[in-house]
């Protein structure tokens, strides 16, 4: 399988999706900031991110925007996971470029089924 990078910041949904990915057979790696994250990038190319909305410093809409906006980084699948669940939440999101959309808490069959989709 492939590598996933997960921002998040919240201990307990960090270690949901991190059970999630592992059982799916990706590797993973965590940060919880927008800094973080871009760190990362920085050395490595994951085959997806899992994006929170709620963290430090920059929202995850902002995040996505930036990630899709990037020639390095456009076209790695970004799937939000975020209690902002409202419809207006994610269409903002899919405006912003998000290729999925989930809602905490996360289903372990509802993130696999979009794994697949977004990884083939």
């Amino acid at each position: 399988m492939g590598t996933v990078l997960v921002v998040e910041d919240g201990q307990t949904d960090r270690e949901r999706i991190n059970r999630f990915l592992k059982k799916a057979g990706h590797t993973v790696a965590n940060v919880g900031s927008r800094d973080e994250a871009f760190t990362y990038l920085k050395s490595q190319k994951p085959d997806l991110i899992v994006l929170d909305v709620i963290l430090p410093g920059q929202s995850g809409f902002e995040i996505c925007r930036e990630l899709k906006g990037s020639d390095t980084t456009k076209a790695i699948p970004v799937m939000i996971c975020s209690s902002k669940g409202t419809d207006v939440d994610k269409t903002w999101g899919n405006m912003l470029g998000a290729d999925a959309y989930l809602t905490k808490p996360v289903d372990e069959s509802e993130l696999t089924t979009t794994l697949k989709q977004l990884l083939g």
